[in-house]
């Protein structure tokens, strides 16, 4: 297959070439893989190679899936997969390896992708840039300077190379709308409890959790949510379920919506004038699609759900660090994690039962807040991010911070601590405050590409529905596509490197 043919196709369209015996699985994984040796010095996007694996699935039976056939790459963190390592880019798991797949794999397995590889993200997921001390920076394909966002940045950084046309992404706080906005690429975060998330987790940090794909197409979304959506056994709850199926509501008429926009941040202070005319732009485009657009956000106490939501991540993460340690059969000590990733552990111990609860008030207050916000309005539109992709290195800890997180965890006072958690709402949330809200309340949101700045980064706007309504979110996506396609737009990367390999 000629590389620009795979360049051009998602995964959908690859699908369909091998239903029709136009090509072999086989040859899409030689792709694939060829793409990985070529890009991945240069992006360090995929930190675990599953070749002879993929070669063997491609060689036959294939499942009767959607996807059967297409190759696929899977994140390092919550990817759960039997008998390949997983380390979520912390170094206290290097070794570790699941002995069988989470039910979310599993069902990927049955839509018939074929897994090439695990990709880079910041350890355990918790920061929006995947620049771990484990695997190092991914790097943009947009420009290798920049950061991919996280925490599914190899994710992100891969299908913009057009190393893969999909990839599994999570998100606990933006991070499959973060990367997909920093990457130019569709991203959707569904519903609470529309896939499953077990059985190495309950819920996932309270409920903020949703894993999915970042992909080229919004059909490559509605489709691979058609065949991974629904409870496993055991859930704590479940999401309303579909009408129908996903897909068909791709190329569905959306009807009139009306449609609320801000060009604010949500959980910062400043938005960057690139993300303002990125919102001012789509909300332009959404008029000429004869929607009803009004400037309007839900209005919330900021600082209380900041604290709500740094106080529920320190819990989960204080708990994670137990968790692991039972996984590798001796407990995490301050040199198996990153100072940033132990400081929030020690949050996490310090808070108190009343303190986690009242987080989780405040998350019940946002989501009627947000649910009676979206009585008035059918799609909440902002950008994805506050800030273009930041570069490399650029939200790494000061030397001072380091020191300072050296002394707390030597003399773990509270007050202390909660003087940090004030510092990390600053310092964390600034650059990508916007993605979160929806985590707190569990609707669904996706970033668009439908923006690129004047230095040629991608810069994403994000829409959310109400709960459970993805239905919504993929109709309107669907007109923004037609009407505005991204998919042509490639990194120049991805020129040059098939100039490279034609020489």
């Amino acid at each position: 297959m000629p590389i620009r043919e795979y360049d051009a196709l998602d995964a959908t369209a690859l699908a369909e070439l091998i239903r029709k015996k136009e090509v072999h699985p086989s040859e899409l994984v030689e792709e694939a893989i060829s793409r990985i040796e070529v890009l991945n010095p240069r992006l360090n996007a995929v930190v675990h190679k599953m070749y002879e694996q993929a070669r063997q699935a491609a060689a036959g039976p294939l499942p009767e899936g959607p996807f059967s056939g297409v190759p696929f790459l899977v994140k390092d963190f919550d990817g759960y997969l039997a008998g390949e390592p997983y380390t979520g880019s912390c170094r206290a798991l290097t070794g570790f390896v699941p002995e069988r797949d989470a039910e979310l794999m599993a069902r990927y397995r049955r839509a018939g992708v074929l897994f090439v590889g695990k990709t880079n993200t910041p350890e355990l997921g918790i920061l929006g840039t995947t620049e771990s001390r484990l695997r190092g920076p991914a790097r943009n394909p947009w420009n290798l300077e920049h950061s991919t966002g996280g925490s599914s940045g190899g994710s992100g950084a891969s299908v913009a190379a057009r190393v893969v046309p999909m990839a599994h992404g999570g998100d606990g706080g933006g991070s499959i709308r973060i990367p997909s906005s920093a990457c130019g690429l569709f991203g959707l975060k569904p519903t609470r409890a529309r896939n499953p998330v077990g059985p190495f987790m309950g819920e996932g940090w309270g409920g903020f959790v949703q894993q999915h794909v970042l992909c080229l197409s919004v059909r490559d979304s509605a489709a691979m949510l058609d065949a991974t959506h629904g409870s496993e056994a055991g859930a704590p709850y479940m999401a309303p379920p579909p009408a129908r199926p996903f897909l068909e509501e791709v190329g569905a008429p959306p009807g009139r919506l009306r449609i609320a926009f801000s060009a604010t941040s949500r959980f910062g202070r400043t938005i960057h004038p690139d993300c303002v005319d990125a919102v001012q732009d789509a909300a332009r485009l959404c008029r000429e699609l004869g929607h009803e657009l009004v400037e309007d956000a839900p209005k919330f106490d900021r600082e209380e759900l900041v604290r709500a939501y740094l106080v529920t991540v320190a819990a989960n993460v204080a708990v994670d660090l137990e968790e692991m340690g039972r996984l590798i059969g001796k407990a995490i000590s301050p040199d198996d994690v990153e100072p940033s990733t132990w400081a929030m552990a020690q949050l996490g111990n310090i808070l108190s039962a009343a303190d986690l609860q009242r987080a989780r008030h405040s998350m019940h207050r946002a989501g009627r807040i947000m649910a009676s916000f979206l009585e008035r309005y059918d799609v909440f539109l902002d950008s994805t991010l506050a800030f273009p992709p930041v570069r490399i290195g650029e939200l790494a800890l000061k030397p001072a911070e380091v020191a300072g997180l050296a002394v707390l965890r030597r003399v773990p006072v509270k007050a202390a601590f909660l003087k940090l958690l004030d510092a990390l709402a600053v310092n964390s949330l600034e650059r990508t405050p916007n993605t979160q809200l929806c985590n707190l309340t569990g609707q669904p949101a996706m970033s668009v590409p439908l923006h690129w700045n004047a230095a040629g980064l991608p810069i994403g706007v994000q829409f959310a529905a109400r709960f459970g309504e993805e239905a919504t979110l993929f109709r309107l996506a669907s007109q923004l596509e037609q009407a505005r396609p991204w998919m042509g737009r490639k990194p120049p990367i991805v020129e040059s490197v098939s100039r490279e390999r034609a020489a």
